[in-house]
């Protein structure tokens, strides 16, 4: 009897760790904390999420560390603006041999585009129309079912609570901003990166730095 179990001990050592790892929360890398926030509100506790641009680092003209690309390497998926809001990203997933799920939370996005210096460019910025975030939530949920889908209800799920969530908070703020007379709508600020927020609300953004801080 002893050296049965003897025998089963590895086997049964075996089958611990590999629940564990199948109960580890997969990795997901954002590009910066916006985007990072909203990942974390779908995946709960079945991921674990990491931001390359911190809080007060400009995304525009970040450069990957090692430690970065050690990250992307082992990432089960990773969420992005799109839009070339990160020219960098794409060179740090092929640099780090990034093989997961690329997520592009601005897909399907209708975008504005604008004139600058001559050259038309699109914003990238489309969060600031919570209408948008709604839309990137849905997006990040299905990326997530994509390589979990054994999680699928729960993404979806919170994906849904959150979206009711933002819904509340983008009607809050239209009547907040309707108050005020549109003639008095008109903000300065450094960086005109608010055009989506403008436009949902009805408000003028003038700011001396365009689009992108490069």
């Amino acid at each position: 009897m002893r050296r049965r179990l003897l025998l089963a001990a590895p086997a049964l050592a075996c089958l611990g760790v590999a629940r564990a790892k199948a109960a580890s929360p997969l990795p997901v890398v954002a590009s910066f904390t916006i985007l990072a926030d909203l990942a974390q509100r779908v995946g709960g506790d079945r991921i674990a999420v990491t931001a390359l641009v911190g809080p007060d680092r400009d995304v525009h003209i970040f450069q990957p560390r090692p430690s970065d690309l050690g990250r992307l390497k082992t990432a089960a998926a990773v969420v992005g603006n799109g839009l070339l809001l990160e020219g960098w990203l794409g060179r740090a997933e092929r640099s780090a041999g990034f093989r997961g799920r690329a997520i592009v939370a601005s897909a399907g996005i209708a975008t504005r585009t604008f004139n600058e210096g001559g050259i038309t460019v699109t914003d990238p910025h489309v969060w600031q129309d919570p209408r948008n975030a709604a839309q990137m939530v849905a997006t990040i949920a299905e990326g997530l079912v994509a390589i979990d889908a054994a999680g699928a209800e729960g993404y979806r799920s919170r994906a849904a609570a959150f979206m009711a969530e933002i819904v509340q908070a983008d009607a809050e703020i239209a009547r907040a901003m309707a108050a005020i007379p549109e003639a008095k709508r008109r903000i300065i600020t450094s960086h005109d990166a608010f055009g989506y927020y403008g436009a949902r609300y009805g408000i003028q953004f003038r700011a001396p730095q365009g689009l992108s801080t490069d």
